[in-house]
């Protein structure tokens, strides 16, 4: 049985959010390094319901197109399927890495995680 993660991408990442000393870069690290079998997913419908206008929604894992979003929100996730990305994009959004938003963000001030 693997114990380690091989997705070196990932690793960086997780590193990278572990060195900041804010807690929301630290739950975002504690949550992508969870097993396969507990990663987040979350499709648009759920986005869409939970989010509000121009809101910054970070997903610790990969977002799916499935459903349709009508508000325009930046959202910041490990990966985008390429329906999501397309239907973020046309909604008047930004899909964006979780690493751009830490650079644009460092201290993670109104950034909602949604898992």
């Amino acid at each position: 049985m693997k114990k380690t993660k091989d997705n070196q991408v990932l690793l960086s990442l997780i590193e990278g959010l572990m060195r900041s000393d804010k807690p929301i870069w630290r739950k975002v690290a504690y949550e992508l390094s969870k097993p396969r079998r507990q990663k987040v997913e979350v499709n648009l419908s759920k986005l869409d319901e939970y989010a509000v206008e121009d809101a910054t929604i970070l997903v610790p894992g990969k977002v799916l197109g499935a459903g349709a979003l009508s508000k325009k929100v930046t959202v910041a996730a490990f990966s985008f399927s390429g329906k999501a990305r397309q239907l973020i994009d046309a909604a008047g959004g930004k899909a964006v890495t979780i690493e751009n938003l830490q650079k644009a963000n460092p201290d993670g001030r109104g950034v909602v995680i949604l898992k």
